[in-house]
């Protein structure tokens, strides 16, 4: 249930408000509670009835289930990810013309007491 209620705690403590909001009171009150149910309805169904009028016919072709955050368990997309090995073949690819690129170029080696290089663009 809600916030670790289960049916038998509801039960308990409607009984004990019962007992302290008095015979007396208890109608009214029973009174309050459903009139605020039906508006708590009244106020859900409008802003769903709103939502479907201003998104037009897209609102019914919506996954809702898919756009549920709690879908996002982050150990599961780090696992997927790891399991995947398109991504992976492609990022050795990647890698190997990144480091073939680099044997290309040769860099002189430093010498002590010379200048050291300096890239303008690089600062």
């Amino acid at each position: 249930m809600f916030f670790g209620l289960t049916i038998e705690k509801l039960m308990l403590i409607g009984v004990i408000a019962a007992v302290l909001v008095g015979p007396e009171r208890l109608p009214r009150y029973a009174e309050a509670l459903a009139k605020f149910t039906k508006r708590a309805k009244e106020t859900v169904q409008g802003a769903r009835t709103r939502m479907r009028d201003e998104m037009g016919p897209e609102f019914d072709d919506v996954d809702w289930k898919k756009l549920d955050p709690r879908q996002y368990d982050p150990r599961r997309i780090i696992r997927e990810a790891l399991l995947d090995d398109t991504p992976t073949a492609t990022m050795r690819a990647a890698g190997a013309a990144a480091l073939a690129a680099r044997e290309k170029t040769t860099v002189p080696p430093f010498v002590a007491g010379e200048r050291p290089p300096f890239d303008d663009e690089a600062t």
